[in-house]
């Protein structure tokens, strides 16, 4: 893999390294409960967000089983509005992709745009074959990120994660490399 040139602008974001000044933006919106609300995992205390912030900063991305921990910051506005992660998965070839935003990032297409460009990274620099996205089924707000991005709908596993005291369904979208370039053509 070649290395990774960073940051990565678009036209309206910066997606760059986790810095130890993003503490107090990134615990302001991981310690709430409807930013965990379709997270594996509850909202993080303070110390938890200390810790997660520390494995982000130093995260590698050389082999299988690598993060890239991107902080999102508009280009005209400094200070994090969210992240994006890219994990390499076993086999050759595949990674899974996973955003959460701050409040004031939602619905301003912001995680299309962060996932839009990471894929682009992932599919022509980086030489990935596949790229996933895991949601809880009612996760209809990430499950729109994900048509717009181009994935389908690959599988709806019903009832396979039990979190916070109930079952829930795991939808999964995924997009090949042939139907990312398909789709940057100008002829699509």
């Amino acid at each position: 893999m070649p290395d990774i040139e960073l940051p990565i602008t678009t036209e309206r974001l910066v997606l760059r390294r986790f810095e130890a000044g993003d503490l107090e933006a990134f615990h302001a919106y991981q310690s709430l409960p409807e930013t965990a609300r379709f997270l594996l995992r509850p909202e993080l205390t303070l110390t938890q967000s200390m810790a997660a912030l520390g494995r982000y900063a130093n995260s590698e991305f050389t082999k299988e089983g690598d993060w890239l921990c991107l902080a999102i910051e508009r280009r005209e506005q400094p200070g994090m509005v969210g992240e994006l992660v890219l994990k390499w998965l076993p086999g050759a070839g595949q990674a899974e992709l996973g955003w959460i935003l701050a409040p004031e990032g939602r619905g301003q297409g912001i995680a299309t745009e962060a996932a839009e460009a990471v894929m682009r990274l992932a599919f022509e620099e980086l030489g990935f074959h596949r790229i996933d996205a895991k949601l809880d089924l009612l996760n209809t707000a990430s499950a729109a990120i994900c048509r717009r991005l181009g994935m389908r709908l690959e599988a709806t596993l019903v009832d396979n994660w039990h979190y916070k005291g109930q079952w829930a369904s795991e939808a999964i979208y995924a997009i090949l490399d042939s139907e990312w370039r398909a789709r940057q053509s100008p002829t699509a």
